[in-house]
């Protein structure tokens, strides 16, 4: 409790989740904010860098424009007209298959003129209405796609969309926790097809018909790091770089203690532990034990990343598309290549492009201990071996992330449910970040927006407590 009386809230993580959460809670609701970062700069993984005119980004390099609360963020920033909405071009994608490109269909027809897939794993897509039902239990979401559109397809369309999006192994990952919607449309309509057939019927009338992205991938002119740092900027005081915590404890009054890791104590009301699971687990050990243990079983993938800078003279074949990914029966090592100045233009200087190869993942996780000559080494293999890229890059730059993506693994929604069960026990003590309902930019903001202020209405001691449900989030 601040001293006029407000209920102070401590957030634990200053990536996208907890500076979104801060924000949202400044302008909702009338309590005393702050926030702790270990690292000397807010944002996470969320980070642009410019070098030798290239820009770079650290992990994620986008976010669909079709999540409201994301758009919402947005414009509450002033940041509208910062907006960069990927190229046109991009809409086309590639998978390898044979060692050569080949276009993602978008349609029946584009999906019968491709060689990505046999006549016989072509012939075993028609069959999807007629497939086994769903077992009891959690499902991986190989599992569910080998049962439903058959192995060959599987192996080929789903399992490199999972490295590109989770960077993690189809075989072990869990359909529910990480498609939540495609589960919801096998239980709703029985099948796949069933369920578009019910969503063209919806979509009649409407431009984005079946087949259609569920939205464009947008970024901001300079990169996405205008988001976090405009997010920091406008948080001011609030947010406290450099200001790891080391532990939580539970005071007698029911309010929180963090002892940061310079030696000072702070006390909250309420405390949003909105780091990675294993950061989060590690501050909470000594107060709940099976809480840590349950978060210790939720893994992270690490990654390494490859930023190359080429002149387009040096390209056997000119960039036309969003990149490509690897399936990995191929038996190549990198999981894919972003053509990221061809996605959002202006990320290299003219005449240049800027890729990014991605390498590592839940299949490879030796690969982020490399030194830089192997990695390169590595890259440039692949490079040549898709692409036909003999020349050295003009431009490098590694980056390596140790504790990368949150892997959700079969049993994940168990495991968050149990979490919250231990939380239960400790009133004003709560979990956000990607580590838990999902691991995008929209996920961890759509998260902070609905964070529900009715879940702070339990800080004990506080007299202005139920003032907290005065405004809503949304």
């Amino acid at each position: 409790m601040t001293g006029d009386g407000r209920p102070r809230v401590a957030i634990v993580g200053g990536g996208i989740a907890g500076l979104s959460l801060a924000h949202t809670l400044l302008k909702s609701v009338d309590v005393d904010v702050v926030v702790f970062e270990r690292s000397p700069r807010a944002g996470g993984n969320i980070r642009t860098e410019v070098r030798d005119g290239y820009t770079c980004e650290w992990g994620p390099n986008g976010f669909l424009d079709s999540s409201p609360p994301t758009l919402d963020l947005v414009r509450e920033l002033g940041l509208g007209d910062r907006l960069q909405v990927g190229d046109d071009s991009a809409r086309r994608r590639y998978i390898v298959r044979g060692l050569r490109l080949h276009e993602v269909p978008t349609g029946p027809v584009s999906l019968l003129r491709s060689g990505l897939l046999s006549w016989p794993a072509k012939a075993r897509l028609a069959w999807e209405p007629f497939a086994a039902s769903r077992p009891a239990g959690d499902e991986t979401i190989h599992a569910f796609a080998a049962r439903r559109i058959g192995g060959e397809a599987a192996d080929m369309l789903i399992d490199p969309m999972v490295s590109g999006v989770f960077g993690g192994d189809a075989h072990a990952l869990s359909l529910r926790a990480c498609f939540p919607a495609m589960w919801q449309m096998e239980t709703d309509h029985g099948g796949l097809v069933r369920a578009l057939v019910a969503r063209r019927k919806r979509s009649r009338d409407k431009a984005n018909g079946i087949g259609a992205p569920t939205g464009r991938l947008t970024s901001f002119a300079g990169g996405l790091d205008v988001l976090v740092r405009t997010l920091a900027d406008r948080l001011g005081h609030v947010v406290r770089t450099s200001a790891g915590v080391e532990a939580v404890v539970r005071t007698g009054t029911g309010a929180y203690r963090l002892l940061c890791e310079d030696g000072r104590t702070e006390v909250a009301d309420a405390v949003v532990m909105a780091g990675g699971s294993a950061q989060t687990a590690r501050i909470v050990r000594d107060f709940d034990r099976p809480l840590a243990a349950v978060l210790d079983e939720m893994p992270t993938a690490s990654m390494v990343v490859a930023c190359l800078g080429f002149s387009e003279s040096q390209l056997p074949r000119p960039l036309d598309g969003f990149g490509y990914l690897i399936p990995r029966i191929e038996g190549l090592r990198t999981l894919g290549c972003v053509w990221d100045s061809i996605v959002f233009p202006g990320r290299a200087p003219k005449g240049h492009v800027l890729m990014r190869v991605m390498m590592g993942g839940a299949s490879d996780p030796t690969a982020v201990t490399l030194d830089d000559d192997r990695v390169l080494a590595v890259v440039r293999k692949d490079l040549r071996t898709i692409l036909g890229i003999d020349s050295a890059p003009s431009f490098v730059r590694l980056i390596r992330h140790r504790t990368g993506i949150p892997q959700y693994t079969v049993g994940h929604r168990d495991r968050v449910a149990t979490a919250e069960a231990r939380l239960a026990r400790h009133p004003g003590l709560f979990l956000a970040g990607n580590a838990y309902r999902g691991v995008s930019i929209n996920a961890c903001i759509a998260d902070a927006r609905n964070f529900g202020i009715a879940r702070l209405q339990n800080l004990r001691g506080s007299e202005a407590a139920p003032a907290l449900g005065a405004r809503p989030l949304i």
